[in-house]
This record gives structure tokens, sequence and C-alpha cells, in this order.
């Protein structure tokens, strides 16, 4: 008997680390580090996303603050505020062309307007592997 089809729900990590748009970029680039990811979602008090930060997006400012020696600026500063988003319920396939056509590394996955985890190219790639050696539809 066949597996189900895999979903981003079966693969996405839940929980998953997010930043405030009141982060400092030197609080948000230790987590990144932490958690060995390449940006975070950005939400507001209520989980509601409001953006997307990445080392790319957050390194000209910490190059401006390592040559003055100033405070670093705060994410919300710096975060891209249109962010490609995900549902629970998406294919695995379909968020793997999203990869390949538009880029992010990781995408939010959204349900009922609210952030509830992400879904990274490491984990597609897995699951699609997978997939290759279990059979199991995509």
């Amino acid at each position: 008997m066949k597996e189900k089809t895999l979903l981003v729900k079966d693969v996405m990590s839940r929980g998953a680390f997010f930043v405030h748009p009141e982060t400092s970029i030197t609080q948000c680039v230790l987590g990144l580090a932490q958690h060995k990811l390449s940006g975070a979602p950005v939400a507001d008090n209520y989980g509601q996303l409001i953006g997307f930060v990445s080392e790319q997006d957050m390194l000209p400012s910490l190059v401006q603050s390592a040559y003055y020696c100033d405070e670093p600026r705060r994410v919300g500063d710096v975060m891209q505020s249109e962010v490609l988003t995900v549902n629970p319920n998406d294919h695995v396939l379909q968020v793997a062309k999203l990869m390949v056509e538009a880029k992010p590394k990781i995408y939010p996955v959204i349900e009922d307007n609210r952030l509830i985890g992400i879904i990274t190219r490491r984990q597609v790639t897995k699951a699609l592997i997978h997939s290759q050696e279990k059979c199991v539809p995509v």
C-alpha cells in the first residue's frame, strides 16, 4: 500500500524560530546561527506574519555597525515586507517548484492568517529524496 501524498505539514518545522520587528539585528543573527537558518519570519505579538529577514538583508547594517561602532538597527528596519508563503496543505512538490522559480530558501507556513512554522529547502529536498526512495507520491 502506498503512503499518502507528502504535504507541507508533513515535513515543516512547527513553532520555528521567528523574530519581532523590534528585535536587534545582532540578536537576530545570533538566533539564526543557533537555529542553523539563513533567515526568519518576522511576526507581531499576535503571530501575524509581517515580514521576513535574511542574513543578506542584515549584512549592510552589520557592516555599518562594525565600522562605526554604532548600535545595530532593528529587524523591522531591514526586513522584506512582501513575503512568499505556503499553506500546510500545499504539496511538497508545489513548494519545490516555488523554490526553483522564486529562489527563497525558507517559506513561512501560514494557516488562518497566522504563522505556524517554516519549511526550508533542506526539508523539501529530504522529502523529495524520501519520496524517491519509498515511492511516496508527491
